[in-house]
């Protein structure tokens, strides 16, 4: 049986990111202080995404109440999340975002990571369209443009890909902002994430899938196949697809159908891996849909996500990784 988003499960998500995405502890010194340590008033550097450790964590936090307040407008903490958007996302706060950004020390910061979830939280908030949401995306929109911004000077430069599996993964920025150029169709910046991928990837055959690393949150493999997927037309992604992973029918490579264990969730980098079985499971997800139901390979693709959404669910929990980032992951697969 496919396991889907319900609301009980998504009011328990959306409770877990209320818990965190204002709260500056543990906190990073360079997100809530300006001047001094020992200022009277430290004024916050980041105004709207301080809280959650990291930046990029508060932004897909938002993303996720966003998306799951889309899903379940009812739902009990639907109150909560809207008077969190409502007190955040000033234009004021805004402008300190980008007042951040405009230095020049931050010109790689949160590069690429930050950045896609960014757009991605921009293009949720434009699918809102409840009594006063319509705000949040316009308010948000300046920010946004900076980021695209920034995607349309780097990429140019960036002659070769990042294939790790954490945050500098190339294939995840570019997946990601290819729904933010849709939902704002922006073919410039569509056309740049087209090229790019084609440019990094579409040579890519016979992929050996050495993985997973021990701090992956991210398959290079699947992640790339994503992507592809997200931004070939469906006539070119397929015979790519085929020859960049050519024994999926047989159960090959091995190692991505099998969910990644995790010896110990006290230790950050080794509890990524519970992250690497939800982001796995949303990939499977999307490249199964691509498929035929008589293709045999689609049977195979679904299995595996089922296989890697047990094994991750169950670590969404209210404790600091669960709360940090892993529910973020969760609701993506779940609404592949």
């Amino acid at each position: 049986m496919r396991t889907i988003l319900t609301e009980e499960r998504a009011a328990g998500f959306a409770r877990i990111a209320l818990g965190h995405v204002e709260r500056d502890y543990p906190n990073k010194l360079d997100h809530v202080m300006d001047g001094p340590a020992d200022a009277a008033v430290p004024r916050a550097l980041h105004p709207v995404f301080f809280g959650s450790f990291d930046w990029h964590s508060c932004v897909h936090g938002h993303w996720m109440l966003a998306r799951l307040l889309r899903r379940f407008p009812a739902m009990e903490p639907a109150g909560a999340v809207r008077d969190l958007f409502d007190r955040r996302l000033t234009p004021d706060a805004v402008a300190g975002e980008i007042a951040y950004l405009s230095r020049p020390s931050s010109r790689g910061f949160e590069r690429p990571y930050g950045w896609a979830w960014l757009l991605k939280l921009a293009a949720e908030l434009r699918g809102l369209d409840g009594p006063g949401q319509a705000a949040w995306g316009v308010t948000l929109a300046p920010l946004a443009d900076a980021f695209a911004d920034r995607f349309l000077a780097f990429l140019p430069k960036a002659a070769y890909p990042v294939r790790t599996g954490t945050h500098f993964n190339g294939a995840f920025a570019l997946a990601l902002a290819r729904d933010y150029a849709v939902a704002t169709e922006d073919d410039a910046l569509l056309g740049l994430l087209w090229e790019k991928a084609v440019d990094w990837f579409g040579r890519d055959r016979g992929c050996q899938a050495w993985e997973p690393g021990g701090d992956d949150f991210l398959s290079p493999a699947l992640m790339e196949a994503e992507c592809m997927r997200r931004l070939l037309p469906p006539g070119e992604w397929r015979p790519w697809f085929d020859g960049f992973l050519p024994g999926l029918a047989g159960g090959h490579p091995e190692a991505l159908f099998r969910p990644a264990s995790v010896s110990d969730r006290s230790d950050g980098k080794i509890a990524h891996l519970d992250g690497l079985n939800l982001s796995r499971a949303w990939c499977w997800r999307g490249l199964a849909s691509a498929l035929p139901a008589s293709d045999p390979r689609r049977a195979l693709l679904e299995d595996a996500a089922e296989r890697h959404l047990e094994a991750g669910l169950g670590t969404v929990r209210g404790d600091y990784m669960g709360e940090h980032w892993l529910a973020s992951f969760a609701v993506l697969a779940l609404e592949a």
